[in-house]
């Protein structure tokens, strides 16, 4: 999410091989979309964690009867 803002992102090893993309990669839409798909991927592992999370809280529960063992 940070590295399409940084100096790293202008010192490009593909804008430097091929320069007329370096207008393609400096362009601020496609560094805001850069940044808009690492907050997605962001909010998905997040989103798989709590998953995770969620279900190992659910088996940790136990029942003095031993219901809800399979």
């Amino acid at each position: 999410m940070v590295l399409p803002w940084s100096g790293f992102w202008e010192r490009n090893y593909f804008a430097t091989a091929w320069p007329p993309l370096q207008p393609l990669l400096t362009n601020n839409f496609l560094r805001g979309a850069v940044t808009g798909l690492g907050l997605v991927n962001l909010v998905a592992g997040f989103a798989d964690l709590a998953v995770v999370f969620a279900a190992r809280a659910h088996k940790d529960i136990s029942f003095p009867d031993g219901a809800g063992q399979s």
